[in-house]
């Protein structure tokens, strides 16, 4: 294999454009790379991402353009196309779902007036939050981080102090009175 592409002037733009994409899809399946940090840049939108060639074991930036993209966006489909997008899955194999749609959450968050605080915020769980007045879209969000929450803290019957059958107690704590407690019947 050559490792020149010759244009020739009496071929298409078209075809001669598919014939370097080819090459230098060839080029990329030869090599791989390893992803160390992502990021975002808000201005124009676009994924950023730190990385290192492992032939070479040079650092390089990747800036990722976010097209097509609006406050209205579905965040998990934006970051699924996005990782499987012929000319940037090579370098985002290495990087989760998850962290892609995080990403495109801060974005999106943004693109809505959004501060980069008040982003990071709604990714964390907060143990007074009422989950009853929060939408579908960060419900089921804040569900998935306590699903991976309590599978980080699971005690497992390998574990060395693991203990079956453990009891705890947290101790009782005073009720309160209600307003409708007081007013209802004592034979009820």
């Amino acid at each position: 294999m050559s490792d020149t592409v010759r244009v020739d002037s009496s071929v298409s733009p078209n075809h001669t454009r598919n014939r370097v994409n080819q090459y230098f899809q060839k080029l990329r399946t030869k090599m791989s790379f390893e992803a160390k940090r992502c990021g975002v840049q808000f201005n124009p939108p676009s994924i950023v991402l730190l990385y290192v060639h492992t032939d070479t074991k040079k650092m390089r930036k990747r800036i990722i353009p976010v097209r097509s993209f609006s406050k209205y966006s579905d965040c998990s489909l934006a970051a699924e196309n996005l990782k499987n997008h012929p000319r940037h899955r090579d370098y985002l194999d290495r990087v989760s779902q998850s962290q892609l749609e995080k990403l495109h959450i801060i974005l999106r968050d943004h693109l809505q007036g959004f501060s980069l605080e008040h982003s990071l915020a709604s990714f964390q769980l907060n143990a007074d939050e009422d989950l009853n007045k929060l939408d579908d879209e960060i419900l089921a969000r804040k569900k998935g981080q306590m699903d991976k929450l309590f599978e980080m803290n699971k005690k497992h019957k390998d574990d060395p102090d693991f203990v079956y059958d453990l009891e705890v107690d947290f101790g009782k704590k005073t009720q309160e009175k209600c307003s409708w407690d007081e007013e209802s019947d004592d034979g009820f």
